[in-house]
């Protein structure tokens, strides 16, 4: 009976061991509360997940092929951050078909209240003041901020911070770019602040403002696409700590931790920096202003 009852403890030792080898459930990411039918989810078994609309590359991509988008498409897989939240959703164990995305406008995101969202991803920065309204995941991206103007106009010969402050400059309303013009810049005039960034780069264009401040990665897409003159005057040093982005998540909400062992996950594996190297392979090139 002894030798049975041992024999029987080993068989499932074995399982359970080849259970852990061939990356089933049983998994630490799996495990308890973090388990697929565990989670605490707007659907069940579906992840409910939102961005800003339009959702510009290159965090974004795909083209608008599925309404309401209007430049991108969240459901493509392509553009940085649309790469890396399916790459949680897999650790997540869910499948493409299980994500569903909603177009929630960038300010909403992280104001205090219920959210209709699992997360949400649109280069949102983490904040002291934001998080005490959310809760924000680990870092997915760590960003510097960057300056675009115009070839030919005098801010793009532009070679410090200092030189830029007899300018006009404007940035998204309440983005850590406006916040870094006010502290760090901190221009003659007062800087203008636009409701959203398509704002922005049209007061850039008709030359209502010298210069508009975003993060390096989306300064590349305003020069490449949207201002067809625009140049990278440089970019800036963080200033208080590495600046990063973060899933946004509804206060206590408890899938922030089953979503940070993923992210944990995807940084130690290599596939965050693959992803990188995609979809932001061109941002190391611009100089820094000091």
């Amino acid at each position: 009976m002894r030798s049975a009852l041992l024999g029987l403890a080993l068989t499932s030792l074995a399982l359970a061991l080849a259970a852990t080898a061939t990356g089933s459930p049983s998994t630490p990411a799996q495990a308890g509360a973090c388990a697929k039918a565990n989670l605490d989810l707007i659907q069940d078994g579906r992840l409910t997940l939102a961005t800003d609309n339009p959702a510009f590359p290159p965090w974004w991509g795909g083209g608008e092929t599925r309404r309401p988008w209007k430049v991108s498409n969240p459901y493509s897989g392509q553009g940085y951050e649309s790469a890396v939240a399916y790459a949680v959703a897999r650790q997540l164990r869910f499948t493409k078909a299980q994500v569903e995305w909603r177009a929630v406008p960038f300010a909403q995101s992280f104001r205090p209240g219920p959210k209709n969202f699992d997360w949400y991803m649109a280069q949102v920065s983490y904040a002291p003041e934001r998080d005490r309204a959310v809760d924000f995941s680990n870092a997915y991206y760590y960003v510097n901020q960057a300056l675009v103007g115009r070839e030919g106009t005098r801010i793009a010969s532009a070679r410090s911070i200092a030189a830029l402050r007899p300018y006009r400059l404007g940035a998204q309303l309440g983005t850590t770019s406006y916040q870094y013009i006010v502290n760090h810049i901190r221009p003659s005039s007062r800087p203008l602040a636009y409701d959203t960034n398509d704002l922005a780069v049209q007061a850039l264009k008709n030359g209502q403002i010298d210069g508009i401040v975003v993060d390096l990665p989306t300064a590349f897409f305003v020069t490449a696409v949207q201002v067809e003159d625009g140049v990278i005057v440089g970019q800036f040093p963080n200033r208080g700590g590495r600046e990063r982005f973060g899933m946004v998540f509804e206060s206590g909400s408890t899938l922030k931790r089953c979503v940070n062992r993923a992210l944990n996950r995807l940084w130690s594996n290599g596939t965050i920096k693959r992803i990188q190297n995609r979809w932001l392979a061109r941002v190391g090139g611009a100089p820094v202003l000091r």
